[in-house]
């Protein structure tokens, strides 16, 4: 996971939008339960259903989920006992993510609705820990020999604090981005980043725009979007080029999962920049052509 792309993701990225109605939340129970066509698309939204920015994602993660369900991808839901979704987990096989390892599922990610907006905010009432459990158990009754996450030693969304908290110990690192790793077995072998090899370079009188995206994240899926709408309306001195990264030997070759480079320069996109910002930010190069 590069952090660029994450950084304050989950806490910033709707600060601008109109507020909705607002809900008490209290989780005195909670049942995990399996992703189901009737809350499927919820999951697809990251359980913000509420979020128009989440609009501009497109069917991004819909096409990813199709085509990693044939490949092991995992689903629980948290469910309050007032029959409100709060918090979501998703995990797969480690050959199918962006590290290396065996005999050891992946948790792309654990979300629990934290914004005042929509259904209200569910952290810090056990949720993120009930769906660890709930995953760590079904990947062992799998034949799984340990379990594979990615945290950050900045406070922000997947703490690698929090995971140290519930037994997982730092098998690799990559910047502030850790590989966290949780063994079921003795003679579990601990997993490794896929480490950056290469970047993107630039093109004689032109500006490249170039998104690595892997479909599961809705926050790249965003900055996918916008960096395409902006590199298109800019016109023909603009070379906007997506790599798919669900696609393993694209993901080998570059060692990138998911970024947004404007020439051979990578933007930060957590939270995901503006519409506005995106298209000036590649405006300014265009310029430097002339």
């Amino acid at each position: 996971m590069r952090y660029s792309i994450i950084l304050g993701a989950r806490r910033d990225v709707h600060t601008k939008l109109k507020r909705p109605q607002r809900f008490p939340v209290s989780v005195a129970m909670m049942e995990i339960i399996e992703l189901t066509e009737e809350n499927k698309a919820l999951y697809l939204v990251c359980l913000e259903d509420w979020s128009e920015e989440m609009k501009e994602a497109g069917n991004r993660k819909s096409v990813w989920f199709e085509r990693m369900s044939s490949m092991g991808l995992r689903v629980k839901l948290a469910k309050a006992d007032d029959g409100r979704i709060g918090g979501m987990i998703q995990y797969l096989p480690i050959e199918h993510s962006n590290a290396l390892g065996q005999d050891s599922y992946f948790i792309l990610c654990i979300w629990v609705h934290g914004h005042k907006e929509g259904r209200g905010n569910f952290q810090k009432k056990g949720m993120g820990k009930a769906l660890l459990k709930a995953a760590e158990e079904d990947a062992k009754s799998l034949g799984a020999k340990s379990m594979t996450a990615w945290g950050l030693t900045i406070p922000v969304w997947m703490k690698a604090s929090w995971f140290k908290k519930q037994g997982y110990e730092v098998a690799d690192k990559n910047g502030v981005a850790l590989l966290m790793w949780k063994p079921f077995v003795e003679g579990a072998r601990p997993p490794k980043w896929i480490k950056e090899k290469k970047r993107p370079g630039t093109i004689p009188g032109k500006v490249s725009v170039t998104v690595f995206s892997n479909g599961w994240c809705q926050v790249i899926n965003i900055v996918a979007e916008r960096a395409k709408r902006a590199a298109e309306e800019l016109g023909e001195k603009v070379v906007y080029s997506e790599m798919d990264t669900t696609d393993r030997a694209v993901l080998r070759e570059w060692g990138i999962s998911d970024a947004l480079f404007i020439d051979a320069k990578e933007v930060r996109t957590g939270p995901p920049p503006s519409y506005e910002k995106i298209k000036k930010k590649i405006a300014k190069r265009v310029k430097k052509l002339r």
